[in-house]
């Protein structure tokens, strides 16, 4: 089972890596924001991509559409970030980016979700691999879609990696009801690598 990858030491162990990767995002989304940001505890689990879009709607309740952004990145250990939020939820943020009226009408939900994940993808994967001793490089983001499902936007083919790494958080906008998850993909050869990066970590400490 894909989710047996890493022992229960690991788990607790990347689990804190990764709160401390979403902590820089939420600092960078409320500078963007101009919100308050409420940042859950990070939950970890591992799958295989054909089961990603059924881990992901039990881990967050979603059952309806989303828009999804991804962007890879690379080093050592290399993959793709995806970015995934309620599509009726995006229009909310408009009102909470700073400046002119006029710049603010002006924003697309497309434009307003990619800002979202490249912080979220640039904060966190760059923490997270960073706490693990890679420096990633980061590719263009690209949109999968801004009303798909679950199950669209983890179609075979789509998305060319073997599991899943599902860093579920909820970003709490303040009196708001966005929230964003990250899920992380990457080759098999690449979750090993993780693991062996987490070993050394721990045995570095």
């Amino acid at each position: 089972m894909p989710d047996q990858v890493f022992t229960e030491i690991q788990r607790d162990a990347l689990q804190e890596i990764a709160n401390l990767g979403m902590g820089q995002a939420a600092t960078r989304l409320s500078g963007l924001l101009d919100a308050f940001i409420e940042l859950s505890v990070p939950r970890v689990r591992v799958v295989a991509v054909s089961e990603a879009a059924h881990a992901l709607r039990e881990m967050t309740g979603i059952d309806g559409p989303v828009t999804a952004v991804r962007q890879g990145f690379r080093s050592e250990i290399k993959g793709e970030a995806l970015v995934i939020c309620r599509s009726g939820e995006i229009d909310e943020l408009g009102a909470l980016i700073g400046g002119p009226q006029s710049t603010r009408d002006a924003l697309t939900g497309q434009e307003l979700i990619f800002d979202v994940a490249n912080v979220l993808c640039g904060a966190c994967v760059s923490s997270m691999l960073d706490q693990l001793g890679r420096l990633p490089v980061f590719s263009q983001p690209g949109l999968l879609g801004l009303t798909i499902m679950l199950d669209e936007v983890f179609q075979p083919g789509m998305l060319a990696r073997d599991l899943a790494l599902l860093v579920e958080v909820n970003f709490a906008l303040e009196d708001q009801r966005f929230r964003a998850h990250l899920v992380m993909l990457m080759a098999e050869e690449s979750i090993h690598r993780v693991s062996r990066a987490i070993d050394a970590l721990l045995l570095s400490l």
